[in-house]
């Protein structure tokens, strides 16, 4: 347990280094860094990519697969907050209904990117066939979860928390990584729930990596298979769920 409370302290720290370097140059201008959250406040978006880079900084000294599989997720989550900023598209069918007419959206980006990335991850971590296809399941799915989450204030960050809470008691680099990951979370999480930062797709996509890999980690075959079968059956219905705000005019 002492390691994973060093894997935790140093997670936060980097991430609240990190958000505050951001805070003091805000490079490309400071209005860049602005959103508006749900309830029309604006809010900061450091907390995303500093959150992004501990996690994967964290990982990474745990298992170099896993680190590499956060940072990519939270740079496809990065090119998703700035390209599809103003995209009012939701839910997997919808980026692939532009793709199959001609149109490669940020988000049919994210989709294919992180999935790779999860995929190459898994090859890594695990060493039979299916364990790998399930691991870049796993991996890809618990990235589109914590997004899929990211609604509201603290949901994502406090998510993180939650879940990655029983992966503290496993032994090996499951532990590490999941320590990781609860370390940017708790880091960003008071920012968040002030309504004051948003993680954004950067963040969300990164910390649900992490918890994936995680997962992956410190799981075999049964596990793998557990897990898979959850992150599918979010997806599945996060996707109605959009779909049917679509169809209603929301976004």
């Amino acid at each position: 347990m002492i390691r994973q409370g060093v894997s935790l302290v140093l997670s936060a720290a980097l991430t609240r280094a990190t958000a505050g370097a951001l805070r003091a140059k805000a490079p490309g201008g400071r209005e860049r860094w602005e959103r508006k959250n749900y309830a029309g406040r604006n809010v900061q978006l450091y907390a995303g990519p500093a959150s992004a880079l501990a996690v994967a900084v964290g990982a990474g000294r745990v298992s170099p697969a896993a680190g590499v599989a956060v940072a990519v997720a939270g740079i496809c989550g990065a090119y998703d907050d700035i390209a599809g900023a103003d995209d009012a598209r939701r839910g997997f069918r919808a980026h692939l209904r532009a793709l199959r007419d001609g149109e490669v959206t940020s988000g049919a980006v994210k989709l294919f990117g992180i999935s790779a990335a999860g995929l190459v991850a898994g090859a890594f971590l695990k060493e039979r066939p299916l364990d790998r296809l399930l691991a870049g399941v796993v991996i890809a799915g618990a990235a589109h979860f914590v997004n899929l989450v990211d609604v509201r204030p603290g949901r994502a960050a406090a998510s993180v928390l939650v879940l990655g809470a029983p992966g503290l008691l496993r032994a090996g680099a499951g532990a590490g990584i999941a320590a990781a990951a609860m370390g940017a979370a708790a880091a960003v999480l008071p920012d968040d729930l002030g309504e004051r930062a948003m993680i954004g797709d950067t963040g969300a996509h990164a910390l649900g990596a992490a918890l994936g890999a995680a997962v992956v980690a410190g799981n075999g075959r049964a596990g793998l298979v557990a897990h898979a079968a959850a992150v599918v059956a979010a997806a599945v219905y996060g996707d109605k769920v959009s779909e049917r705000v679509r169809v209603l005019g929301g976004t």
